[in-house]
């Protein structure tokens, strides 16, 4: 399995408003071509995070763990439409309150993406796709013992400690 690098993804400039398209693979060129994406933060009732495992054979970041659900918008898809389908994709889940906690322009090395952010609680494990390498809730203690040490992508690194840690 790899990515596919032909896939056509909208461009929206830094507001979010759609400019234009391209293929993932320019946009994971190094151009820094903005695209929008969407992030599910998934807890559970004793607030543990459930984070995803990149598989190896993702283009970038392969093999750390990462926000729940995240995935590149459609052309023509709401932000909306994309997070449901994302999160049905990815982990199963449906039916759920996405409460919306904003958006940000992230830089990375070879992207820049447009992230909108929701959040939701789940009274059940969700249940990873052959898209990831597998995924489990993590004690909030966990997460901050092993920030910086390079188990996490630098994407949900600085999201988490944007949104849950106030830096």
């Amino acid at each position: 399995m790899r990515d596919n690098d032909k896939e056509l993804l909208p461009l929206v400039d830094e507001d979010g408003r759609q400019t234009g398209y391209a293929t993932r693979g320019e946009c994971h060129s190094g151009r820094k071509l903005l695209h929008p994406v969407v992030h599910l933060h998934v807890f559970n009732r004793d607030g543990d995070l459930y984070l995803q495992k990149r598989p190896e054979w993702k283009d970038i970041q392969p093999g750390r763990w990462d926000t729940a659900v995240g995935g590149h918008m459609d052309p023509g898809e709401t932000v909306e439409e994309a997070l449901r389908r994302e999160a049905r994709e990815e982990l199963g889940i449906e039916g759920f309150e996405a409460v919306a906690m904003g958006s940000y322009i992230f830089d990375g090395e070879v992207e820049r993406e447009f992230v909108n952010v929701f959040r939701t609680t789940l009274d059940r494990a969700p249940v990873p796709s052959d898209e990831l390498d597998g995924g489990r809730f993590w004690p909030v203690a966990e997460i901050r013992d092993n920030l910086g040490r390079g188990l996490f992508t630098p994407n949900f690194e600085q999201e988490y400690r944007r949104l849950f840690l106030g830096e």
